[in-house]
């Protein structure tokens, strides 16, 4: 089997179910997210950002995928032009 055609890890595809499961929906994510993985929301990010950088993870659900990595890309891009002490009220 080439790399190419190497199928997503099992915690690769829970962590992507799970955002899958949660796209959209409002709540206690944060203690689903201890529930589930046993991790704090920092490190379910950190391993979802990354599982979402992997061309597998492209492959196992492209157009999904491709939402997370717009989204993501879209808070950095606000992040990087947020004036300092701006808050956006009126």
């Amino acid at each position: 089997m080439d790399a190419r055609s190497d199928p997503l890890d099992d915690r690769a595809q829970r962590v992507l179910e799970f955002e899958r499961d949660w796209w959209g929906h409002s709540g206690a994510k944060e203690q689903s997210i201890r529930r589930e993985f046993g991790w704090s929301a920092a490190r379910y990010y950190q391993v979802l950002n990354a599982v979402i950088d992997t061309e597998v993870a492209v492959r196992y659900d492209p157009v999904f995928v491709g939402r997370l990595r717009a989204v993501r890309d879209d808070r950095a891009q606000q992040r990087r032009t947020r004036r300092p002490g701006f808050t956006g009220a009126a």
